[in-house]
């Protein structure tokens, strides 16, 4: 699967005065984010301070919500969440095509699952796969669709500490090669200062601190004093 072209001739993404309400309480508070073309950005937050909010709203999937703003967004957008969410009853190779209305899907499909080191496991059932192996299938679901917007909600949050290690150079080396604009929701502040070029924290549906990890000294003292948390 060739990776896109210049990076400066796709779409990034342009969000102005995001506000989201649930039930009269106010998640998303006026916010305003911009990620370029090729960026990976880390979204850190604690619990309840928006984070998913702000995610469904770039997946468009919260219609329902009480709230305004205005988007900018690339129109082909993938989402890689926690759970793989594989069908068990599909094997692997129609998972990853599914929902993918392309004349040549499953060439797509196999020569992702062949960039996330799957090939030969087409036929596979997802229940013969490691919990690693399921999440190497998500993302080859989302890179067949070549997204030049991917959104991550804490892919390798369910995975052991050396299964997400391992997963964390496969994700970069993709999105480096790949080039989409990459949303990583993530409560693991290494894990951002790792994989992303820009961090940001969003506390109380505002962005409080971004940062850009290789630009400042010690960013993980700085983006875990923004949490709130002790080193």
């Amino acid at each position: 699967m060739a990776p896109y072209a210049d990076p400066l001739t796709r779409p990034g993404v342009r969000i102005t005065g995001l506000t989201r309400r649930y039930g009269g309480k106010v998640v998303l508070d006026d916010l305003d984010l911009t990620i370029e073309p090729g960026e990976f950005v880390a979204l850190l937050g604690r619990s309840g301070s928006g984070k998913s909010t702000l995610l469904r709203a770039l997946a468009r999937i919260d219609d329902d919500v009480d709230g305004a703003g205005e988007f900018d967004i690339p129109a082909a957008v993938s989402v890689v969440f926690q759970d793989s969410r594989l069908l068990p009853w599909r094997r692997v190779l129609d998972n990853v095509v599914l929902g993918l209305r392309v004349p040549d899907a499953r060439r797509r499909g196999a020569a992702a699952l062949a960039e996330v080191g799957l090939a030969g496991r087409e036929r596979a059932w997802p229940t013969e796969l490691s919990g690693g192996e399921q999440q190497r299938v998500a993302l080859a679901r989302s890179l067949a669709g070549e997204p030049q917007l991917l959104l991550a909600d804490e892919p390798f949050g369910a995975l052991d500490a050396l299964t997400r290690i391992r997963m964390h150079g496969l994700l970069r080396d993709l999105c480096r090669r790949h080039r989409p604009a990459v949303l990583l929701v993530t409560h693991d502040v290494d894990e951002a200062v790792k994989l992303a070029d820009r961090t940001v924290v969003l506390d109380n549906g505002r962005i409080t601190v971004e940062l850009r990890p290789d630009a400042v000294d010690d960013p993980r003292a700085l983006l875990l004093d923004a949490l709130g948390v002790t080193p």
